[in-house]
């Protein structure tokens, strides 16, 4: 206030100019930024786009920039499709901007799924902005249009969707993912959406990308699910947007029942979903989807789990069930391959002994508790009225009788 005070009383003209130009500084810093006007256009054109997509205008598409990007996805069945920008760096008369898309799958998707991505845009002759091009964002998975064509078949519980691959083939993944909804259903129960979606890149490298990971963490993995797990905040079951994954490099090596068990071990995780969280071991999700998958099959334990059998009648029995770490995709394929039959073999053992609907039961119970820490142990207690270190040894004992 004395400072101020003292401008107001100074007759020195340099002081006067001093409080003009802090004034014009203050003006500017409490205006809009510039990017503002170009960000709210940017979001204008992103909306017009977004439209063009939903109703299949392609003249109105390529009224907001580049439409090779319409071309490869005008197939994909849209409920919902929107871009929200998060950033804008603009530079002379081209644009950079950062946007999260949003899409639902129309009949398929109760959640919508959210990526983010990059849109570069330029002014044209009349000053007009127009995407030239849009990308996954730095360090986020792509979608299956950003590599090509997408080809759709519809099943009578499936959706595949497919690019660089034949409609023939596509409506063979189809006819699998038809055949493992029932089966999952009749093991698992109804409460769940009843349907899948199944996604065919063209090779690992595109598998990958979808996920957003190395080839190398996937390759031999015939299929992924991906999706949102847990149920919903108010307790109901919810059905997100769950996608199957195939690698077509590992899955054209598998034969007729291997084919078959892959697609409705990944059904089983989509059925699941609402009910596994961060409670959920490894041993007990991926188990329990084995069990589904090889439920008819007839196989034995002999047949199904080679790697097991081999340490168990060489003396080394596993002294715990498979943990987490065991399931990595990057480490040793002999341990991978031990800890999915040991998990079936438990989930097996457990419907063999106290029964399907209990296994479902403690499958549920598991997932109920939300976090690890005696969740396993917790649901053992109420459900199958046994401790851990129990379940261990009998399943010890059950791994000597079925693999030696």
């Amino acid at each position: 206030m004395a400072g101020r005070g003292r401008v107001r009383g100074s007759g020195v003209p340099g002081l006067r100019l001093l409080l003009v130009g802090l004034l014009v500084v203050l003006v500017g810093c409490g205006g809009r930024p510039p990017t503002d006007t170009s960000r709210t256009e940017v979001q204008r054109l992103l909306d017009r786009r977004a439209a063009a997509v939903l109703h299949h205008d392609a003249g109105a598409y390529a009224a907001t920039g580049a439409r090779a990007d319409y071309a490869r996805l005008r197939t994909v069945p849209l409920a919902a499709w929107s871009y929200r920008v998060t950033s804008v760096r603009r530079a002379g008369d081209t644009l950079t901007a950062g946007a999260e898309l949003s899409y639902r799958l129309r009949d398929y998707d109760s959640a919508p799924v959210t990526v983010a991505r990059t849109l570069r845009l330029a002014r044209d002759a009349g000053g007009r902005w127009g995407v030239t091009s849009e990308r996954p964002a730095q360090k986020a998975a792509e979608q299956l249009w950003d590599q090509g064509t997408v080809t759709v078949v519809r099943g009578e519980h499936s959706l595949v969707l497919g690019t660089g691959q034949t409609a023939e083939r596509l409506r063979a993944f189809a006819g699998l993912a038809d055949d493992a909804v029932p089966s999952v259903s009749a093991a698992w129960g109804t409460d769940w959406a009843g349907h899948v979606v199944v996604l065919v890149p063209k090779s690992l490298d595109g598998m990958a990308s979808l996920l957003g990971s190395p080839a190398s963490s996937y390759r031999g993995i015939a299929a992924v699910t991906t999706g949102e797990t847990g149920g919903g905040a108010d307790g109901r079951t919810r059905f997100p947007a769950d996608r199957v994954v195939v690698n077509p490099d590992a899955y054209s090596l598998l034969g007729a029942l291997g084919r078959q068990v892959v697609l409705t071990h990944e059904t089983t995780h989509v059925a699941t979903r609402a009910h596994t969280d961060a409670a959920t071991p490894l041993w007990l999700s991926e188990g329990y989807a084995d069990w589904v998958g090889y439920r008819d099959s007839g196989r034995t334990p002999r047949q199904v789990a080679p790697e097991l059998r081999s340490a168990v009648t060489g003396g080394r029995v596993p002294a715990a069930l498979p943990t987490d770490a065991d399931f990595g995709f990057s480490g040793d394929p002999d341990r991978l391959a031990r800890a999915y039959e040991g998990g079936w073999l438990a989930c097996r053992m457990i419907a063999g002994r106290w029964g399907e609907v209990k296994l479902d039961a403690f499958y549920r119970a598991v997932g109920a508790h939300q976090e690890r820490a005696g969740a396993v142990e917790g649901a053992l207690r109420s459900v199958l009225g046994v401790s851990l270190p129990q379940l261990t040894a009998d399943w010890q004992t059950y791994l000597r009788a079925q693999l030696a």
